[in-house]
């Protein structure tokens, strides 16, 4: 599993958000954000391998950003954010970071996980 893992919820409907774009972005010295991975939400919702297994996790600044918008057009819906970026600080390398998204069309929360 990877060092970083997130799923994502569709409040408005009442299930996991399959198909949801998710790019995880490191923000690197002198560079600006530097794109890391990007995968979809399977059908749980979730992204387990944001990172290839063994990949190293650094201390840092991270971004998780989701195709909210792409998302909500594929179920014929309507929304107000197009992506929802979430960003945080991992301070431990060591320990894992679950980043979950809870999202409606029209508003998203997030928290850290378990």
């Amino acid at each position: 599993m990877s060092g970083i893992t997130t799923h994502v919820l569709d409040t408005a409907a009442g299930r996991p958000a399959r198909g949801v774009p998710v790019r995880l972005d490191v923000r690197a010295d002198g560079k600006g954000w530097v794109t890391l991975a990007e995968r979809t939400t399977d059908a749980d919702g979730r992204v387990q391998d944001l990172l290839a297994g063994g990949a190293r996790l650094d201390a840092g600044r991270y971004r998780l950003t989701f195709g909210t918008g792409a998302y909500f057009a594929a179920q014929g819906v309507a929304t107000f954010f197009p992506e929802a970026a979430v960003e945080f600080e991992i301070t431990d390398a060591t320990q894992h970071y679950h980043v979950p998204l809870l999202v409606s069309p029209f508003g998203y929360s997030t928290y850290r996980g378990s």
